[in-house]
């Protein structure tokens, strides 16, 4: 019989350590792999996955292009400008700088981000819905009206929303 003193001398730095790093993960909402979705034509674009960089801001990385119809996926970043011409678009840091806001928790600003497809150069901004499971990434030339805002979905989020739908086009589709 293994006595309780052993037992929790056992645990107690496994509970240390798991208390050590919660408020860490719990700070940074904007963490794991979002779900790019078109804000012109509703459909699944990629995957991006956000990390915390070392200097305290945050980057996203294509990890998957999502088939959609009508669309030939493009492999390199064929308009982009320097550093990222020529580069493959899966791995690609098309996110970069994006500074979390100490004033206003789920707010995000000074980023910039990048267009794969037209090559284009954006500052970015971005806000997370108050349930972390949306986020509103915002592409602008200058001044934030000059833009246009994509929603980006967690991806264990839309994993789940559509785990119990009925297989449809729009399901099939538009998101896979």
């Amino acid at each position: 019989m293994i006595k309780s003193s052993v037992v929790l001398k056992q645990l107690l730095p496994a509970m240390l350590l798991t208390a050590w790093f919660m408020p860490a993960f719990a700070a940074d909402p904007i963490l794991g792999e979002w779900r790019n979705i078109d804000d012109r034509t509703g459909f699944s674009k990629g995957i991006i996955n956000i990390v915390l960089e070392k200097d305290g801001t945050y980057s996203g990385t294509i990890t998957r292009v999502i088939p959609r119809p009508n669309y030939k996926p493009v492999i390199l970043c064929q308009h982009c400008p320097a550093p990222y011409t020529g580069k493959v678009i899966v791995g690609l840091k098309v996110l970069t700088n994006l500074r979390n806001d100490p004033k206003q928790p789920g707010r995000y600003y000074g980023g910039r981000i990048l267009d794969p497809l037209n090559g284009n150069l954006y500052s970015a901004k971005a806000h997370i819905s108050s349930d972390n499971r949306r986020l509103n990434m915002r592409g602008f030339v200058g001044v934030s009206v000059l833009g246009r805002t994509q929603t980006w979905i967690r991806e264990d989020s839309f994993k789940e929303s559509i785990k119990d739908a009925p297989e449809t086009e729009v399901t099939k589709d538009k998101h896979e």
